[in-house]
């Protein structure tokens, strides 16, 4: 393998992906079953096709290739990433791992690999969860965990449904079941990724060998109380919302604090209504989204918001609900794999560093059931969501040659 043709196509792929954003100019946004989404699509499904993958888009909106070995029956090795973004997020996260995929899967064309068991290629569809809240739905519905009533269940802020979003985007929400792939078809996970964090740039290390990555509970609260004028209601006489969810609210980063092992809560959403400067606000939503590579340290915060939410909700006088949106439980990584990808840094004398991951990412909901990897390469600063992300092709390049490598010996087998 050469390290300069790998980052040369590397670059190309991603450099014209970077055209698929609803944002110009102000990072990347690339929503799921949007305009934007389909020209990735369609580019992905292009650069899969021309190096001779068999290339079909599922019923989740999952693109997927595959490498024909001497065996389809056997498990396959699997390796990508998501298409999606954030909104005005960067241009690297999610998708520079579908196009190292592609980049594996053409290494292993041209090195002649017999290959024993398919090798496949996947673009997730909504990692992200930005639209409609939720997460993981491509990788989620290849583990039979998303269906119709699922797609109907989430709405994005117009009011618009996974269901509906998906018609219009071309697919079909009641057949999203059939993107499930059988039991025992799928025999390993590989995932590369932007870290997203300061670490591997911090200490100037090339690769992170992720050893485990958080469990992740996400909350939409919604405080009902009652709207009145903002002079005439005297302070005892009022049901504010936004004076029982902020006491709420101001306590959970402390919760999360007292953890001291990586723990972390947010709350990145606050809304209220009528939201007028001289209206006692009636209604305030917020989201809560709960991390910890210890689910019982999650659980805890997440009964705390309850208990406190009933404490305050009851002196205020008015009520409140909570939509979950996700649930998902830590994953610790597969051993034998990031041995394998330990002894080829060292064969090549790359630096490594075994880390968690403080953000899920499609191989969380797939580790959750299957022998699964992931492998970190340095974002600048440690910037990520945001137009600033950036990693050097050459590093994506680094990251792709271990990766062959660990793919090489899976589809061996």
């Amino acid at each position: 393998m050469r390290a300069e043709e790998i980052t040369g196509r590397i670059a190309e792929d991603l450099e014209t992906l970077k055209q698929f954003t609803a944002t110009p100019g102000n990072g990347c946004t690339r929503l799921p079953f949007t305009k934007e989404a389909r020209e990735a699509v369609n580019f992905l499904k292009k650069t899969m096709e021309e190096i001779g993958l068999d290339v079909r888009e599922d019923a989740a909106g999952n693109v997927i290739g595959i490498l024909k070995g001497e065996n389809p029956e056997l498990p396959c090795v699997m390796m990508g990433s998501h298409y999606d973004s954030v909104v005005n997020g960067g241009d690297y996260d999610g998708i520079a791992g579908v196009v190292s995929a592609i980049e594996v899967a053409r290494q292993l064309k041209l090195k002649g690999t017999k290959l024993k068991r398919n090798f496949v290629v996947v673009g997730f569809c909504d990692e992200e969860g930005m639209r409609f809240g939720t997460g993981y739905f491509g990788s989620g519905a290849i583990m039979g965990n998303r269906d119709a009533q699922y797609c109907k269940r989430f709405k994005d802020k117009d009011g618009i449904s996974i269901y509906d979003a998906m018609k219009s985007y071309g697919l079909d929400p009641e057949k999203v079941t059939e993107a499930k792939w059988p039991k025992g078809s799928i025999g390993n996970f590989l995932e590369l990724h932007i870290e997203q964090g300061p670490v591997l740039d911090t200490e100037n290390i090339e690769i992170g060998l992720v050893d485990c990555i958080v469990g992740i509970q996400r909350y939409m609260v919604t405080v009902l109380g009652r709207a009145d004028h903002a002079g005439t209601t005297p302070m005892n006489m009022r049901m504010d919302a936004v004076d029982a969810a902020t006491k709420v609210i101001s306590k959970i980063p402390d919760w999360a604090r007292e953890k001291a092992d990586g723990t972390v809560a947010t709350t990145g959403y606050i809304n209220t209504i009528p939201g007028g400067m001289n209206i006692v606000a009636e209604k305030v939503e917020f989201t809560v989204d709960i991390r910890s590579r210890n689910n019982d340290n999650i659980n805890d915060i997440a009964n705390r918001i309850r208990a406190a939410l009933d404490r305050e909700v009851k002196a205020m006088g008015g009520s409140y609900t909570i939509d979950t949106k996700l649930v998902i439980t830590p994953v610790n990584l597969s051993e034998e794999m990031l041995k394998i990808m330990e002894e080829s840094c060292k064969l090549h004398k790359f630096t490594y560093k075994y880390l968690p991951s403080g953000a899920g990412h499609d191989a969380l909901e797939i580790g959750q059931v299957l022998p699964t990897v992931m492998l970190f390469v340095p974002s600048k600063d440690g910037r990520s969501h945001c137009p600033v992300e950036f990693t050097k092709y050459s590093e994506f390049a680094k990251a792709t040659m271990i990766m062959t490598e660990l793919a090489e010996k899976l589809v061996a087998q």
